[in-house]
Protein backbone atom coordinates (compact mmCIF):
# COMPACT_ATOMS: atom_id res chain seq x y z
CA UNK A 1 0.00 0.00 0.00
CA UNK A 2 1.47 3.61 -1.23
CA UNK A 3 1.31 6.40 1.65
CA UNK A 4 0.10 9.03 0.26
CA UNK A 5 2.83 11.54 -0.38
CA UNK A 6 1.02 14.52 0.53
CA UNK A 7 0.09 15.78 3.91
CA UNK A 8 -3.53 16.58 4.90
CA UNK A 9 -4.75 19.93 4.59
CA UNK A 10 -5.14 20.73 8.22
CA UNK A 11 -1.72 19.86 8.96
CA UNK A 12 -0.55 22.14 5.87
CA UNK A 13 -2.30 24.61 7.35
CA UNK A 14 -0.65 24.70 10.79
CA UNK A 15 2.52 24.63 9.55
CA UNK A 16 2.29 27.16 7.47
CA UNK A 17 0.65 29.09 10.13
CA UNK A 18 3.63 28.54 12.29
CA UNK A 19 6.04 29.87 9.75
CA UNK A 20 4.14 33.06 9.90
CA UNK A 21 5.51 35.93 11.75
CA UNK A 22 4.34 38.84 13.38
CA UNK A 23 4.21 42.10 11.12
CA UNK A 24 7.10 44.19 12.23
CA UNK A 25 4.68 47.30 11.31
CA UNK A 26 1.36 48.01 10.82
CA UNK A 27 -0.28 50.91 8.35
CA UNK A 28 -1.69 53.82 10.21
CA UNK A 29 -4.45 54.89 8.51
CA UNK A 30 -5.62 58.77 8.83
CA UNK A 31 -8.94 57.85 7.15
CA UNK A 32 -10.99 60.61 9.51
CA UNK A 33 -8.56 63.18 9.23
CA UNK A 34 -9.14 66.49 7.69
CA UNK A 35 -5.83 68.47 6.27
CA UNK A 36 -5.57 71.46 5.80
CA UNK A 37 -2.97 74.08 5.02
CA UNK A 38 -1.27 77.21 7.22
CA UNK A 39 -0.39 79.02 4.56
CA UNK A 40 -0.48 80.16 0.59
CA UNK A 41 3.24 78.54 -0.77
CA UNK A 42 5.12 79.07 -3.67
CA UNK A 43 5.90 76.77 -6.22
CA UNK A 44 8.98 75.32 -3.98
CA UNK A 45 6.95 74.60 -1.28
CA UNK A 46 8.27 77.73 0.88
CA UNK A 47 5.68 79.64 2.51
CA UNK A 48 3.99 82.61 2.54
CA UNK A 49 4.09 84.02 5.80
CA UNK A 50 7.41 83.03 7.03
CA UNK A 51 9.25 84.88 10.10
CA UNK A 52 12.86 84.61 10.88
CA UNK A 53 14.57 83.27 14.29
CA UNK A 54 17.97 84.01 14.28
CA UNK A 55 19.86 80.50 15.29
CA UNK A 56 23.52 80.71 16.59
CA UNK A 57 26.58 79.10 14.87
CA UNK A 58 27.48 77.39 18.19
CA UNK A 59 23.65 75.62 18.24
CA UNK A 60 24.01 74.44 14.59
CA UNK A 61 27.66 72.61 15.52
CA UNK A 62 26.05 71.53 18.50
CA UNK A 63 23.32 70.08 16.58
CA UNK A 64 25.36 68.42 13.82
CA UNK A 65 27.82 67.10 16.63
CA UNK A 66 24.49 65.45 18.66
CA UNK A 67 22.89 64.23 15.25
CA UNK A 68 25.54 63.50 12.82
CA UNK A 69 24.50 61.82 9.41
CA UNK A 70 24.49 57.94 9.06
CA UNK A 71 24.70 57.62 12.89
CA UNK A 72 22.59 55.76 14.85
CA UNK A 73 21.21 58.00 17.28
CA UNK A 74 19.79 54.85 19.50
CA UNK A 75 23.50 54.17 20.08
CA UNK A 76 25.17 57.20 20.66
CA UNK A 77 22.39 58.93 22.88
CA UNK A 78 20.47 55.72 23.96
CA UNK A 79 19.10 57.72 27.09
CA UNK A 80 16.62 59.32 24.67
CA UNK A 81 15.20 56.15 23.93
CA UNK A 82 14.61 55.19 27.32
CA UNK A 83 13.28 58.84 28.29
CA UNK A 84 9.11 59.42 28.65
CA UNK A 85 9.90 63.27 27.48
CA UNK A 86 8.32 63.71 24.14
CA UNK A 87 8.46 66.51 21.37
CA UNK A 88 4.92 67.16 22.32
CA UNK A 89 4.44 70.35 23.75
CA UNK A 90 1.62 70.82 26.78
CA UNK A 91 0.18 74.15 26.96
CA UNK A 92 -0.37 75.34 30.84
CA UNK A 93 -1.65 78.50 29.62
CA UNK A 94 -3.09 80.38 26.72
CA UNK A 95 -0.09 80.61 24.20
CA UNK A 96 0.82 81.64 20.66
CA UNK A 97 3.21 79.03 19.21
CA UNK A 98 5.54 78.95 16.41
CA UNK A 99 7.49 76.31 14.76
CA UNK A 100 11.20 76.97 13.53
CA UNK A 101 12.80 75.04 10.95
CA UNK A 102 16.63 74.55 11.64
CA UNK A 103 17.93 71.85 9.29
CA UNK A 104 17.12 69.33 6.88
CA UNK A 105 19.33 66.15 5.67
CA UNK A 106 16.39 63.98 3.93
CA UNK A 107 16.76 62.39 0.12
CA UNK A 108 12.61 62.43 1.03
CA UNK A 109 10.46 65.51 -0.27
CA UNK A 110 9.65 65.22 3.35
CA UNK A 111 6.62 67.88 4.48
CA UNK A 112 6.25 68.74 7.98
CA UNK A 113 2.64 69.04 9.92
CA UNK A 114 1.23 69.96 13.58
CA UNK A 115 -2.19 68.24 15.17
CA UNK A 116 -3.23 69.57 18.30
CA UNK A 117 -5.45 67.34 21.34
CA UNK A 118 -6.74 67.80 24.30
CA UNK A 119 -3.44 67.53 26.84
CA UNK A 120 -5.78 65.02 29.57
CA UNK A 121 -6.58 62.93 26.72
CA UNK A 122 -3.47 61.96 24.31
CA UNK A 123 -4.06 60.44 21.03
CA UNK A 124 -3.72 56.09 21.52
CA UNK A 125 -4.78 55.84 17.38
CA UNK A 126 -5.41 57.56 13.94
CA UNK A 127 -8.84 58.10 14.81
CA UNK A 128 -8.20 60.69 17.63
CA UNK A 129 -6.55 62.87 15.32
CA UNK A 130 -9.09 65.22 13.72
CA UNK A 131 -6.93 67.53 11.65
CA UNK A 132 -3.65 68.05 10.85
CA UNK A 133 -2.35 71.49 9.26
CA UNK A 134 1.04 71.51 6.80
CA UNK A 135 3.46 73.91 8.16
CA UNK A 136 6.29 73.55 5.88
CA UNK A 137 5.43 72.10 2.59
CA UNK A 138 8.73 70.74 1.43
CA UNK A 139 11.21 70.43 4.40
CA UNK A 140 13.02 67.67 2.88
CA UNK A 141 15.17 67.02 -0.49
CA UNK A 142 15.47 70.33 -2.21
CA UNK A 143 13.86 72.29 0.36
CA UNK A 144 13.33 75.96 0.21
CA UNK A 145 13.96 76.46 3.92
CA UNK A 146 16.87 78.25 5.69
CA UNK A 147 17.89 77.89 9.50
CA UNK A 148 15.55 80.00 11.42
CA UNK A 149 12.27 79.74 8.79
CA UNK A 150 9.69 80.27 11.20
CA UNK A 151 5.86 79.87 11.27
CA UNK A 152 3.37 81.09 13.99
CA UNK A 153 1.15 78.20 13.88
CA UNK A 154 -1.22 79.74 16.08
CA UNK A 155 -2.87 80.75 19.62
CA UNK A 156 -3.99 77.97 22.22
CA UNK A 157 -5.99 77.79 25.28
CA UNK A 158 -4.50 76.05 28.24
CA UNK A 159 -4.60 72.65 28.99
CA UNK A 160 -4.18 71.70 24.41
CA UNK A 161 -0.65 69.77 23.64
CA UNK A 162 0.37 69.97 20.14
CA UNK A 163 2.16 67.31 17.82
CA UNK A 164 4.03 67.19 14.16
CA UNK A 165 3.92 64.84 11.78
CA UNK A 166 6.44 64.04 9.28
CA UNK A 167 5.00 63.15 6.09
CA UNK A 168 7.47 60.86 4.78
CA UNK A 169 7.96 62.46 0.63
CA UNK A 170 4.70 63.95 0.68
CA UNK A 171 5.91 67.05 -1.35
CA UNK A 172 4.96 66.49 -4.86
CA UNK A 173 7.56 68.62 -7.04
CA UNK A 174 5.96 68.15 -9.87
CA UNK A 175 2.51 69.60 -9.05
CA UNK A 176 3.44 71.44 -6.08
CA UNK A 177 0.93 70.00 -3.63
CA UNK A 178 0.92 67.32 -0.52
CA UNK A 179 -0.21 63.67 -0.60
CA UNK A 180 -2.48 63.90 2.29
CA UNK A 181 -1.70 59.32 2.01
CA UNK A 182 1.98 59.57 2.60
CA UNK A 183 3.27 57.89 5.45
CA UNK A 184 3.20 59.45 8.74
CA UNK A 185 5.66 59.71 11.40
CA UNK A 186 4.40 61.50 14.21
CA UNK A 187 6.45 62.76 17.31
CA UNK A 188 3.51 60.73 19.54
CA UNK A 189 4.83 57.44 19.74
CA UNK A 190 1.18 55.90 19.83
CA UNK A 191 0.78 57.58 16.35
CA UNK A 192 3.40 55.40 14.45
CA UNK A 193 3.33 52.17 12.25
CA UNK A 194 6.37 49.73 14.00
CA UNK A 195 4.80 46.73 16.29
CA UNK A 196 7.91 46.98 18.14
CA UNK A 197 7.64 49.67 21.29
CA UNK A 198 11.48 50.12 21.41
CA UNK A 199 11.24 50.97 17.35
CA UNK A 200 8.01 53.55 17.42
CA UNK A 201 9.85 56.43 18.45
CA UNK A 202 10.41 58.74 15.28
CA UNK A 203 11.14 62.41 16.96
CA UNK A 204 13.52 62.79 20.01
CA UNK A 205 13.76 65.67 22.50
CA UNK A 206 17.42 67.27 22.77
CA UNK A 207 17.58 70.14 25.52
CA UNK A 208 19.94 73.40 24.34
CA UNK A 209 20.72 74.69 27.62
CA UNK A 210 23.07 78.19 26.34
CA UNK A 211 19.31 79.20 24.64
CA UNK A 212 17.09 76.92 26.30
CA UNK A 213 15.46 75.47 23.19
CA UNK A 214 14.31 72.02 23.01
CA UNK A 215 15.50 70.68 19.79
CA UNK A 216 13.01 68.34 17.97
CA UNK A 217 14.66 65.89 15.61
CA UNK A 218 13.16 63.59 13.04
CA UNK A 219 13.48 60.20 11.47
CA UNK A 220 11.80 59.63 8.41
CA UNK A 221 12.56 56.17 7.34
CA UNK A 222 10.67 52.71 8.83
CA UNK A 223 12.81 52.21 11.84
CA UNK A 224 12.64 48.20 10.87
CA UNK A 225 14.07 48.34 7.74
CA UNK A 226 17.43 47.56 7.71
CA UNK A 227 18.64 51.01 5.72
CA UNK A 228 16.98 52.81 7.94
CA UNK A 229 20.40 54.61 9.30
CA UNK A 230 18.49 56.35 12.83
CA UNK A 231 20.38 59.11 12.79
CA UNK A 232 17.43 61.72 13.50
CA UNK A 233 18.73 64.30 11.40
CA UNK A 234 16.22 63.93 8.55
CA UNK A 235 14.35 67.31 9.57
CA UNK A 236 15.17 69.24 12.62
CA UNK A 237 13.06 71.45 14.25
CA UNK A 238 12.00 73.39 17.61
CA UNK A 239 9.15 74.73 19.38
CA UNK A 240 8.57 78.49 20.48
CA UNK A 241 5.41 79.13 22.87
CA UNK A 242 4.93 82.75 24.08
CA UNK A 243 2.04 82.28 26.96
CA UNK A 244 -0.25 85.78 26.30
Amino acid sequence: MKKNKYLPLWITLILLSACQKDPLTRPVEFNSTVYQNLSNFNSLGKPDNLLKDTISPAMLTYIDNFLPDGKNLSITHPELFTSNASPDIVLTQKSDVYLTFVSGNAGNCNSVAFYNFPSNQPPINAGDIKLITYVFPNAGRLTPLMSGDKMKIGTFDAGTSLGIVLMQNAWDTTNHKMNNNAVHFCSTDALNPEVAANLKRHAVLIHYAPKNKQIIGFEDRDRTLRDCDNDFNDVVLYWTVKPI
